[in-house]
Formats: C-alpha cells, structure tokens, sequence
C-alpha cells in the first residue's frame, strides 16, 4: 500500500472484512482505497504493519470470471483511469474474440481503453497488411489505437506523457509485451520477462499476480498476469449491445425497443451488419456472446 505521503507499507485484511459477502475471490484489488489502522509495535525494530478495516466505493474497474469458481469474480484493477489493451497478431495471436469481450467490460464500466499493437518490428507485408486491418476496425469504432515496439523508447515515449498523473492498467495475453513496456518506460523498475514458447507460440507467464508501480516521470502502472480468455460476468444480454458503440448509435432506429439483433425484423444493427458498415468481426463475436451459456463456456476460464 501506498499512503498519502508516498510512503509503503504492508497491510494485512481484517478478518471479518474478508467475510463481508463479498463475490470476488479477492476482497482487495490492485488501485483500491482503503481506511487502515496501524498495528501496535512490540519494540521500535518492528516493521509496522497497516490493518485494512474498510475499503472506499470504487469509481470503476476491470472484472472477470474467477479462475476456477464459474459464479465468482475476480478484480483485476480499481479506481482506474484508463486501461492499455496490449494487441499482438503474432507471436502470440490475440483473436478479435477476447479484445472484444475485454472492451465490453471496460465500456460496462466506464473505463476508457487505448488499444497498443505491440511487436510490429516482428511482423512481415502480409501480417503489416492484417494489422492495419484489424486497427482500422477499432480506429472506426472510436477506440485510440497505435503501433509500437515495446522495446523501443522512441515508439511508446507518448505514453510517459499520457500516464503522468494517472492510474492506468496494463492488459493481455501473457507475452505480447506488458512486463518489457513497463521496463521501457521506466528503466528501474527491471520487471522480469519472458521468451515465447516456440512450440505453442504463446506467452510464458511471468508476472503472476497484478501490481502496482509508479513511474519516475509521474502516474502509476498496473500490471496485470497475462489472460488466455476473458470471461463476461453479471451482463444483462438484453443489454449486451449497449457496450458495443457501433450498435449504440443504431439502437433508435431499430423496430423495436426491445430487440436483440439476431433475427428480428427491421434492425438496424444487422441491417448495418450486411451493408458492412459494423465490422463482420464485431458483430460475429456479438452474436457469439449471446448464443453462449456464460456459467458453462468460461468455467474453464484461466491465467495463462
């Protein structure tokens, strides 16, 4: 924990905090605000220790499906100013898939998400053509995209500025970058990386659970473990289209109030689906979201 003056300091949970009905398997998230009381010291040589007696409302945060708990949730960051969605399309792949149920929740919640394309040093003329095709996609939709190479100071020097002064998070898979874009930005923290797996062309994870740096230049950083899949909880699918912006806009002129643009007469949503004015890949993962039975399709939802 980080009190008022800057100093840290280690906390523990008071006991019947833990106990408080609370549905996230971790009662305390990365970016809380909290009251405390410090422990009595037995002798002046003791570290003092904070006791968390009350945690503050959160103005927002991030929240999944629980790693093995398919009813419970887990927080990965609150009380966050933006969140940075780090995209790779190789080395490892990030599917459309789990960038939209990740914006989902973040729109859900208010938070509003910049999305990096990290590695682009990596990618050959045809992956270069894939990657300007899936950014213009977001880009269209209203979301801040840009490319860069974690590993260079010169391609993310924008984000030292956009940073200072706030609280943002970090987030994706496991090797696209999070851990080296952190050290890039601020060379003491030296956080540890990892190689890819070649065999599997996935990430080798590292950072096992989220936390909490701040930056030389000012702002802090949340770090977050690397995700394989993203799993919706506590969504409405009456609703589920509000958080898709593109549909937003269409739902007015929809023929009725209520419709969920799947097989409805006269929606605007599909309408603009098949004129290729939404993007087929939005829309399919819509639909995908909608057609699945939440507490069976993400028990299976963990870190990677």
């Amino acid at each position: 924990m980080i009190d008022k003056e800057g100093n840290h300091l280690d906390c523990r949970i008071r006991g019947k905090l833990r106990l408080a009905g609370i549905k996230s398997t971790n009662p305390i998230a990365v970016g809380d605000e909290i009251e405390f009381d410090l422990e009595e010291s037995k002798n002046d040589d003791d570290i003092q220790i904070g006791v968390i007696k009350k945690i503050l409302p959160r103005k927002n945060y991030v929240i999944r499906k629980s790693i093995n708990l398919s009813k419970r949730s887990h927080i990965l960051a609150a009380n966050i100013d933006c969140v940075y969605l780090i995209v790779t399309l190789v080395s490892p792949q990030t599917q459309t898939g789990f960038i939209d149920r990740f914006l989902v929740t973040a729109e859900a919640y208010h938070i509003p998400v910049t999305l990096l394309f990290n590695k682009i040093d990596l990618y050959n003329a045809e992956e270069l053509d894939q990657l300007d095709f899936t950014k213009s996609i977001y880009e269209n939709t209203g979301y801040r995209s840009h490319t860069i190479s974690a590993k260079q100071a010169s391609s993310v020097s924008f984000l030292k500025e956009e940073i200072k002064g706030k609280k943002v998070m970090f987030g994706g898979h496991s090797g696209v970058g999070k851990s080296t874009l952190v050290n890039t930005l601020d060379k003491n923290l030296d956080l540890k990386t990892a190689q890819i797996s070649k065999s599997h062309s996935s990430g080798l994870h590292t950072t096992t659970f989220a936390e909490m740096f701040e930056l030389a230049t000012g702002g802090f950083i949340i770090d977050t473990p690397g995700i394989r899949a993203f799993g919706l909880i506590d969504f409405d699918k009456k609703e589920l289209s509000h958080y898709f912006p593109e549909m937003r806009e269409l739902l007015p002129d929809c023929k009725f109030n209520n419709c969920q643009h799947l097989n409805e007469p006269k929606c605007a949503v599909r309408k603009a689906f098949v004129e290729d004015e939404i993007a087929a890949s939005r829309y399919m993962n819509y639909v995908k979201m909608m057609e699945e039975d939440q507490e069976e399709t993400f028990r299976k939802d963990i870190y990677k």
